[in-house]
């Protein structure tokens, strides 16, 4: 047993300034990710920060949008009247991830601090360059079936493993953080970070700082949207490919269009440049296909994992194909059941 200190804050800033000075300090709120890499001795924090006391659990309007504090569960927010009108995009993405249980516990910005699931981060008997800056990566020449196709590097190809963060990423949303310098926002484009050759640092958040909210900007994307997720199997897996596709038509026109994917970066990838490409056409399946094979185009895959670009292709051509036509993949799931 690792033994590590225990602190129980009561206000944003002692939380911030129980993080100060202890080295190997984490914060833990629902601890649905953190406890898992302790049971299984990938991280040793010397402090655990709770930060379960903190007024950060509720859900108000912002700016014609709506602030999601950090402490708000993922059932709740999924399940919020104002997330399911307004964001239906977001609440499906979180559906499609884990387990009615987790999501009980599991935190908004929990949810945005998990760590990969790569196999080989998890077991300590291989060397991870996450794990172990500088030890190398088991994975590059190892099993790859789950590993990324898009900004991976030499350093390391894990893939993150969250369904919200990639719906947050399509709805361009803005992470709200405070610590010892004070507070900041950060565009959610810029919140995660490549692997680079310093894949130890999943995210841009400075020694110390703490997510306070996150706000959703105001954006008419309700209606023609999907977040379809291709996994081994229908429950509680992770995706090999997931598409948040959400457009704004005037007619049969492509007005706005948002496009990212999960299960192929280190980070929820958006390409602008695809995005870009379907404003101004016809929203047709010849439009989506153009659209997609843009977007492979740069992919790169491993030994194991090619067949994740002509996944991607086909999800990209799906997922736009359902928003556009307004019939998102929970609907389509409905009708199976």
């Amino acid at each position: 047993m690792n033994r590590f200190d225990y602190v129980r804050a009561g206000t944003v800033a002692e939380a911030v300034q129980a993080f100060a000075g202890a080295p190997g300090a984490q914060f833990i709120a629902g601890g649905t990710n953190l406890v898992d890499l302790m049971k299984y001795d990938v991280t040793r924090p010397g402090r655990l920060i709770d930060i379960t006391r903190l007024p950060l659990g509720g859900i108000a309007e912002h700016d014609g949008g709506l602030r999601v504090g950090a402490l708000v569960t993922n059932a709740n927010l999924a399940y919020d009247a104002r997330v399911r009108s307004r964001y239906p995009l977001l609440a499906d993405a979180i559906l499609a991830g884990a387990s009615g249980q987790l999501r009980n516990a599991a935190t908004t910005g929990g949810n945005l601090n998990q760590r990969t699931r790569c196999y080989y981060f998890y077991d300590t008997a291989t060397p991870c360059n996450k794990r172990e800056p500088g030890s190398g990566c088991a994975a590059i020449g190892g099993l790859t079936r789950i590993h990324a196709i898009f900004g991976a590097s030499e350093s390391c190809i894990a893939t993150h493993p969250s369904d919200m963060c990639v719906a947050l990423a399509a709805l361009e949303a803005v992470v709200q953080v405070t610590g010892p310098e004070g507070d900041r926002s950060i565009a959610f484009a810029d919140f995660h970070r490549l692997p680079g050759d310093d894949p130890a640092k999943d995210n841009t958040l400075k020694p110390g700082e703490i997510v306070l909210s996150v706000d959703l900007p105001a954006a008419d994307l309700s209606k023609n949207y999907t977040y379809l997720k291709l996994r081994d199997r229908l429950s509680y897996a992770f995706a090999l490919v997931s598409v948040a596709a959400a457009l704004e038509l005037d007619g049969d026109t492509v007005k706005i269009a948002r496009l990212a994917l999960g299960g192929v970066a280190h980070k929820p990838w958006r390409n602008r440049q695809a995005e870009a490409l379907l404003v101004g056409k016809p929203a047709t399946r010849e439009t989506f296909q153009a659209a997609a094979d843009f977007v492979v185009a740069e992919a790169r895959p491993q030994s194991e994992n090619a067949f994740k670009v002509e996944l991607a292709r086909r999800a990209i051509v799906r997922g736009l194909s359902q928003a556009a036509a307004g019939t998102p993949q929970s609907l389509t799931d409905k009708r199976i059941q």
